[in-house]
């Protein structure tokens, strides 16, 4: 893999095209003049839009006319492990001997080729790469950007530069993917267990976080959360904003309508430092990109501007209404920490508001590994309309149902429903936000969900 010559390829075949990271990387060869092209199982706005651009997509499984299309030698084809395999295309391109690689070997070259910022957490590292990301390309020393998320500010997940030396990269642990990076630097957000069906138990997790933790390079750094049971032997750096650490944030709080923070490091002390994003989870994400950047040698007044005017990242904490009645508030959390950031952090913004949450779990496997504590932050809600879990790639397993997981919850007022009854089920009242929450499908039902808030709302205006 190491010896893969990029530029001996004149076509570009992505499997799974229309996915987050691999829509970026479709994005990144066409830019540099490849051929590029794919397959997906479904349209989507992603698909949309890579279509838009040029890129020549279909949504059947074409088996061995795929032959037709695309050429052996000429070919790289790239794939991500979300793709069955018992899939006709992919077995035809293995069993024909094409040149095949997965996305994090492609994002493995090219970390080797440039300094790659990378990423990595069971929690936030959308967010924190993407923020990185900003504050990078709003500076001096600019990037490149392969984001697991569309960027409110850019409206894309890849960010190009022809002048930097950086790559900023989500570290994915999802089968190992991150193992197979060359990070110069590296953010570790969190690595609370995850992805049981793949690693097995809690110690190979964070075995693998060390693995992947070993891999940076030893001029780089390791910006990691107080606490977190990683160790290297090479610099490194620690945030928080509880603990005595290396970047510490003190005094976190909200004026107009801005979150603000203190955050002290190196015998220094900045003070009033604004942060375009609320949430307390995106103030120890500004206190992560704060550290690295100032480590690369971004100016005080580079870093400021860039914590500032970022603007998030689609379906996370992202806004949809804002208003004195109804707010809606759509998320991609789907493991009970990042539930529970997400529900302190809408308290700490509407003490007086009801919480209302749709949620919707994620794997099967996930939801059996993590039933109790799912339970235990959905009862915190004043109000729950519990899906269906989002199978992905699984198959059901026996005894994990949403209605298992809704007789372990405690809040006020709980229901299960299907996706297509929600709209004729929720109960709007003024005073309330309305979150949805999940990693599945739920986002299809932001806009009518929206839509029934804001007539909702606007009623309200009108009595």
């Amino acid at each position: 893999m190491n010896n893969v010559d990029l530029n001996a390829f004149k076509k570009i075949y992505f499997l799974g095209i229309g996915g987050i990271g691999m829509s970026a990387l479709a994005r990144y060869f066409h830019l540099k003049g490849f051929e590029v092209s794919g397959y997906d199982k479904t349209p989507s706005p992603l698909t949309d839009t890579l279509i838009e651009e040029g890129i020549s997509i279909h949504f059947e499984d074409l088996g061995d006319e795929i032959a037709t299309q695309i050429e052996k030698e000429s070919t790289l084809v790239i794939y991500t492990p979300a793709i069955p395999k018992n899939m006709l295309e992919y077995n035809f391109i293995v069993n024909q001997q094409f040149n095949i690689l997965k996305r994090a070997q492609i994002l493995g070259l090219i970390t080797r080729n440039s300094k790659g910022l990378c990423v990595a957490g069971t929690h936030g590292k959308t967010t924190t790469s993407t923020m990185l990301a900003h504050i990078l390309y709003t500076s001096s020393l600019k990037c490149n950007a392969f984001l697991g998320g569309i960027s409110t500010n850019y409206n894309t997940n890849f960010i190009a530069s022809t002048s930097s030396e950086f790559t900023v990269i989500e570290a994915d642990e999802f089968d190992r993917s991150f193992l197979q990076l060359n990070p110069f630097a590296s953010i570790i957000t969190a690595c609370d267990a995850d992805h049981l069906d793949i690693y097995g138990d809690e110690e190979t997790f964070l075995k693998g976080f060390q693995d992947y933790a070993d891999l940076i390079n030893t001029n780089g750094v390791l910006v990691i959360k107080k606490g977190l049971p990683i160790k290297r032997s090479a610099k490194t750096l620690t945030y928080s904003l509880t603990d005595e650490a290396d970047f510490q944030g003190k005094n976190l709080r909200y004026e107009n309508g801005l979150q603000v923070i203190d955050v002290y490091f190196e015998g220094k002390a900045w003070g009033n430092i604004a942060l375009g994003l609320p949430g307390i989870h995106n103030a120890e994400n500004a206190l992560a990109c704060i550290a690295l950047c100032v480590f690369l040698g971004l100016s005080e007044d580079e870093i400021r501007l860039g914590l500032e005017s970022f603007l998030g990242v689609k379906r996370r904490f992202e806004y949809h209404v804002k208003s004195d009645g109804i707010t809606y508030i759509d998320d991609y959390a789907h493991h009970p920490t990042e539930l529970k950031a997400l529900i302190d952090s809408v308290r700490l913004l509407y003490p007086t508001k009801q919480i209302s949450i749709v949620f919707q779990p994620h794997l099967f496997s996930r939801t059996n590994d993590f039933m109790e504590g799912f339970a235990h932050e959905l009862s915190q809600v004043d109000n729950l309309y519990l899906l269906p879990i989002y199978p992905a790639r699984e198959l059901p397993m026996e005894g994990v149902t949403s209605d298992v997981l809704l007789a372990k919850i405690s809040c006020p007022s709980k229901y299960l429903v299907k996706n297509e009854e929600l709209l004729n089920v929720i109960e709007l009242t003024s005073n309330q936000v309305v979150i949805s929450v999940g990693a599945g499908d739920i986002d299809r039902l932001v806009k009518p969900l929206k839509e029934k808030i804001l007539s909702y709302n606007s009623a309200l205006l009108d009595l």
